[in-house]
């Protein structure tokens, strides 16, 4: 049985013994009705400046290649599973044939927005797509989302599939 000792070293904090275990992503206390300790609820702001999102810099003189292969890995790893999944089939099935112009498009729109759901939802056509990002590339990327041809996407293709 794991035993937790009376007081745990937590992101250089010093918790009581039990607290590790209710400790949630925001780091408080998740409440537990036995010590009477409810925290405050933890709130999300999005238009919070505090943390800035550090600036993409676009890759000058990059190879052609290195920069699919780049754009490959950045399609398949996104922070939420639902661009995950869309934007690793379409870079499987579309980033290969894209010429200079449209990688750099593809590119631009992967890395310059700030928040992963701006994306999604351009894609889904539940937000209008914003002009600097309304390109062939993105029109690509909503009929792949439409998913005409009923391909089944449950999982991201595989990384270094055999040709």
């Amino acid at each position: 049985m794991f035993r937790i000792p009376a007081l745990h070293l937590i992101n250089r904090t010093v918790v009581p013994n039990g607290w590790a275990a209710r400790l949630i992503s925001t780091g408080a206390p998740a409440y537990n009705s036995t010590d009477g300790y409810r925290p405050p609820t933890p709130m999300i702001d999005l238009e919070d400046k505090s943390l800035p999102i550090p600036e993409y810099k676009e890759k000058k003189n990059e190879p052609l290649q290195l920069q699919k292969s780049r754009l490959l890995y950045q399609s398949r790893k996104r922070g939420m599973l639902e661009n995950g999944l869309l934007l690793s089939t379409f870079a499987a099935k579309y980033l290969a044939a894209m010429d200079p112009a449209q990688t750099k498009l593809y590119d631009r729109l992967i890395n310059l927005p700030s928040n992963d759901w701006d994306i999604f939802y351009w894609a889904t056509g539940v937000k209008p797509t914003p002009k600097e990002y309304d390109n062939e590339v993105m029109n690509m990327l909503k009929a792949h989302v439409k998913n005409n041809d009923r391909e089944q996407r449950f999982t991201q293709p595989d990384l270094y599939a055999k040709a």
